[in-house]
């Protein structure tokens, strides 16, 4: 049986809007570095699925980037070194490398609007 994406649950995180200054900047980015899905609706307006198909969102103007520490909202990602490099190579910067959190596979970035993300990778135990 095939599975069905996204999973309809109560509770779920299911919709993300992430500030940027250039809609199609950050959704290059994004698709880039984390084969987000991206989408072009009716309107003009530009959403994403991420890659498990699970969480959508869009790019909104006018909001300040998410720069502070505080909430954080982690990627899960196969391999966390291959991941920071796209990053900065795509206009992201590394906020905090892979080592804090061990014996835990974290890291911290922020895209490049300044939005700050964390990076996970599931241990292979």
């Amino acid at each position: 049986m095939e599975e069905k994406h996204p999973t309809f649950a109560n509770g779920k995180i299911c919709y993300i809007e992430i500030p940027s200054d250039d809609i199609h900047v950050s959704s290059a980015f994004y698709e880039t570095v984390f084969g987000w899905i991206i989408r072009r609706r009716d309107d003009g307006s530009v959403s994403f699925d991420d890659g498990a198909g699970e969480v959508s969102g869009t790019w909104i103007t006018g909001k300040k980037a998410g720069t502070g520490i505080g909430m954080m909202i982690s990627i899960m990602i196969n391999d966390i070194h291959a991941i920071m490099e796209l990053i900065t190579q795509n206009g992201g910067k590394i906020t905090e490398p892979v080592g804090k959190y061990d014996p835990e596979i974290t890291a911290q970035f922020s895209d490049p609007f300044g939005n700050l993300w964390g990076l996970y990778q599931h241990r292979k135990d």
